[in-house]
């Protein structure tokens, strides 16, 4: 019966040698922060005006969810700084996403017709303020 105790041993310490050898090393790899994680809005449309809940949030990331909660169908509109974003026509009893990153300042929330209405539905307001912080140490995030 042959020894191979030390060739064994020797086999074990080349790979494990090389494994680490192949680890880390390279400086190009930047630790940037992450951006904000996005916050969640919710917004229902009703017959007399449309509602954004919260109404005040930082800059970055936002996502909001509108129900259109009026028997007709309408397309809702994100309009403010340097933004501009139309989704729809968002059926009655269904609901819509805006998934945008917005920058400081005020944001009006529009829910349109193709069909002439008795009325027009208020629009919501959306004050953005300065920068959320970022969300290098939160756990649990995408």
């Amino acid at each position: 019966m042959l020894n191979s105790g030390p060739a064994v041993a020797f086999a074990l310490l080349a790979t494990a040698g090389s494994a680490v050898a192949g680890c880390g090393g390279s400086s190009e790899f930047k630790n940037d922060p992450r951006p904000p994680a996005p916050v969640q809005l919710t917004g229902v449309i009703r017959d007399d005006k449309l509602t954004v809940s919260p109404n005040r949030v930082g800059a970055g990331p936002v996502i909001i969810l509108i129900s259109n909660q009026t028997q007709q169908a309408h397309t809702i509109t994100l309009d403010g700084t340097e933004t501009k974003d139309t989704v729809g026509p968002v059926n009655p009893l269904d609901s819509a996403k805006i998934q945008q990153t917005l920058k400081q300042g005020s944001y009006t929330v529009k829910a349109g017709s193709a069909q002439a209405v008795a009325h027009e539905i208020k629009p919501a307001t959306l004050s953005v303020g300065p920068q959320r912080r970022d969300s290098s140490n939160q756990v649990l995030l995408p």
